[in-house]
């Protein structure tokens, strides 16, 4: 059984490559030392964002950073040096199928950082390709192995996209999905990889629009003795009213014990930043801005959802 994880979580995640590259700087071709220097300077904005933000009062025993090697490699050393909870994962970037940034050296990466947790991003819908699935579930249960005894924690993104079919079948409403079909295929699919060997301390998931939902995922993650699992919600990259909606559902459920969002909170900084429309220093202070307020949404849902009935319902009216 995993080791699990249940103190507070709040992940500032900025380990996009190539989506990064391409939407930020419009390259798609390999790049180039000065290129390269670029993208690290742009992912040093956000860092220096997040420590803004724990500067200004965001508990650092609770706060996070997700970053990759290859453009936050002096991030990472950064964090490490200053105690700050670290993440780097380990899937290629921009493949449907996961596998392994570094091949079969990946256990040596993690080994170099010790991250506090090792991270994978996995597409995987029940009903979709059965081999490509059980390609990845086999990978997936090597490096939940290799993870047995080691400093770091298995943190595991679980992105479940509709298939043709599922998609069809709705009208192609994405919305409709996401409401009636994709709640039961994550609990199918954290079923069916625990099945497999796959052993997360961490489920990273996308939002739920119900309470009951998240409860459902809370007990699928912490079946059969798994009982310190904790789960934490993604942003997906939504706009901030439909993130603090997510992030208040999720507060107030037991195991939801916080969150991973990135692209809602530098995104839009970023882009102004590189149209030259706003300061560094003010880049820096809304990244601050955007993932103090995330903290402030989870904890004061978790802190209403421990008083009353009466408390909890005003905070949810205001999430949405």
């Amino acid at each position: 059984m995993p080791a699990g994880y249940t103190q507070p979580l709040y992940i500032l995640p900025f380990d996009h490559r190539a989506s990064f590259v391409s939407g930020l700087f419009g390259w798609t071709d390999a790049l180039g030392p000065g290129q390269t220097a670029q993208v690290s300077a742009a992912k040093r904005v956000i860092y220096d964002g997040f420590t803004a933000a724990v500067a200004g009062g965001v508990d650092k025993a609770r706060a996070g950073i997700l970053v990759d090697e290859q453009f936050g490699v002096d991030i990472l050393h950064d964090a490490k040096g200053a105690g700050i909870i670290t993440c780097v994962p380990t899937e290629k970037s921009g493949q449907d199928e996961f596998d392994f940034e570094f091949g079969d050296d990946f256990a040596r990466h993690i080994e170099a950082f010790a991250p506090a947790f090792c991270k994978v991003l996995v597409r995987y819908n029940p009903d979709g390709d059965a081999a490509m699935n059980h390609r990845q579930a086999v990978r997936l249960r090597r490096l939940s192995e290799t993870l047995v005894g080691c400093p770091s924690r298995f943190m595991f993104e679980l992105l479940v996209p509709a298939t043709p079919g599922q998609l069809a079948a709705l009208g192609a409403d994405v919305q409709a999905y996401d409401r009636k079909l994709r709640p039961a295929l994550m609990l199918r699919a954290i079923r069916e990889l625990q099945d497999a060997g796959v052993e997360a301390d961490v489920w990273k998931v996308e939002g739920q629009d119900s309470r009951g939902d998240c409860e459902r995922i809370v007990a699928m993650a912490r079946r059969d003795g798994r009982a310190n699992v904790g789960c934490i919600v993604l942003g997906r990259g939504e706009n901030g009213q439909r993130v603090r909606a997510w992030l208040t559902t999720a507060a107030i459920v037991p195991g939801f014990i916080g969150f991973a969002v990135g692209r809602t909170t530098f995104w839009e900084p970023l882009i102004a930043l590189r149209d030259a429309k706003i300061t560094r220093a003010a880049a820096v202070a809304e990244i601050a801005r955007r993932y103090r307020q995330w903290v402030d949404v989870f904890e004061r849902a978790k802190g209403a959802a421990g008083s009353s009935e009466t408390a909890l319902a005003t905070v949810l009216a205001g999430a949405v």
